[in-house]
């Protein structure tokens, strides 16, 4: 009978530990894709092809813009961009991702900024198309918006 407990006592810590294990994991939750393609135009820096890049952890995402073909007009201290980027939802409505990262830019260099922060549903589908990015810089605002639908397609959430 004692071995019948132990046994017992054994697989019941076993699952315990397991089912712990699992709270802690990490979020499974992606975004597809995890890059995309747009032009744009902006108000300062030219036009041009820029990347974006995603990333999800439950709720909270992630979106970086970066561009070698949109450039600064002069040298840019890193984190010292403040950034709001608004996407459109395919469901309605908008979801922005803000923040003040960014590297050091040199003058006439690519504009990249990001990681910017933002709150995600599960199913949003997030197009830049539609909506903009805006950059203050030394108090300038530069706006820059995209001329066509992203590419692959639009960012949709887990």
């Amino acid at each position: 009978m004692r071995g019948k407990r132990l046994g017992i006592t054994a697989a019941l810590a076993a699952g315990t530990l397991a089912a712990t294990g699992l709270a802690f994991a990490p979020t499974a939750a992606a975004v597809t894709p995890q890059t995309a393609t747009i032009n744009a135009t902006c108000s300062i820096g030219g036009s041009g092809e820029a990347t974006l890049t995603a990333t999800q952890n439950g709720t909270a995402a992630t979106i970086t813009l970066s561009s070698t073909e949109i450039t600064a007009p002069i040298s840019i201290a890193q984190d010292s961009i403040t950034s709001t980027l608004t996407m459109v939802n395919a469901s309605g409505g908008t979801t922005a991702f803000t923040g003040t990262k960014n590297p050091a830019i040199a003058a006439g260099g690519g504009v990249s900024v990001g990681p910017l922060d933002g709150t995600v549903a599960s199913g949003d589908s997030l197009e830049a198309y539609g909506g903009s990015l805006q950059m203050v810089v030394f108090g300038i605002t530069i706006t820059c918006t995209a001329d066509a639908a992203q590419s692959p397609g639009p960012f949709v959430f887990e």
